[in-house]
């Protein structure tokens, strides 16, 4: 029996260069898997390859049973959507239009949006505390404003699986709580399969059932976070020290890191 979605043998990146060696594992529907590891050790490169942005070298990509290659882009784009971390804006269409671009999937050829189509992209709006951007342009709104308008597309997709690639990395805590807590509910009451790019691995703990930890290339480990962040782990593969506590408030690990300049 397939699995949601399966890796197998995959190898892929950027023209000759290969960054993604032989990985396979299975994403059961309804994860929230948190993709983690050092700078370049591929983690970008993945959720490209697994989201059909980048086509594979070698292996395959399944999605219920189905090569994703093989699945018509529009078809794919009904139950896949992905948001970058890089949110540069080359165009003037407002927020209201971006979102309702999310919509396109779900159109047919000329159709246009219908009371539906503007109830569900009001709706992510709302989920993204972005209503109160709706008619401005995207290239007037900061990185974080912009990162959660994209965010707001992707809901309006209404997909069955959200990739995002460093979702919190141009917001402030506060939108980093409310965006992670927004993906929480979202896996809980609507079963949203979601795999994510996190570089903060105290959010990664706390916000994901499951880590995988690459480097290289490379799955290192591939688990719950008690099982992925112990101190020996992090320490061989970031190449730093650190202290692992147990967060009193969740029970998860808590990562501390310990300055290696030595004391004058």
């Amino acid at each position: 029996m397939n699995s949601f979605i399966d890796v197998k043998r995959l190898s892929g990146g950027y023209g000759k260069t290969i960054v993604i060696r032989d990985m396979s594992f299975a994403v059961p529907q309804g994860e929230c898997i948190g993709i983690i590891g050092p700078n370049g050790s591929g983690k970008s490169t993945l959720l490209k390859l697994m989201s059909r942005v980048l086509a594979p070298v070698e292996g395959i990509i399944q999605f219920k049973g189905r090569d994703i290659t093989t699945i018509a882009l529009k078809e794919l784009c009904r139950s896949f959507a992905f948001v970058s971390h890089d949110t540069a804006a080359n165009f003037s269409f407002s927020v209201w239009e971006i979102v309702l671009m999310g919509r396109i999937p779900h159109l047919g050829r000329l159709e246009l949006e219908t009371k539906k189509d503007f109830a569900i992209a009001e709706e992510a709006l709302s989920l993204t505390d972005t209503v109160h951007l709706k008619q401005k342009n995207i290239d007037q709104l900061s990185a974080g404003e912009r990162q959660r308008v994209m965010i707001a597309k992707a809901l309006a997709q209404e997909p069955e699986v959200l990739f995002l690639d460093e979702p919190t990395s141009h917001l402030d805590i506060g939108h980093q709580v409310h965006i992670l807590d927004l993906m929480r509910r979202l896996n809980k009451t609507r079963k949203l399969t979601i795999v994510m790019v996190m570089h903060d691995l105290n959010l990664a703990s706390e916000y994901c059932s499951r880590l995988i930890m690459l480097n290289e290339g490379a799955v290192v480990k591939d688990g719950s976070p008690d099982d992925v962040l112990t101190y020996q782990t992090i320490e061989s593969v970031y190449k730093t020290v650190v202290v692992v506590h147990e967060n009193p408030m969740t029970g998860k690990p808590f990562i501390e890191l310990v300055s290696q300049q030595d004391e004058e």
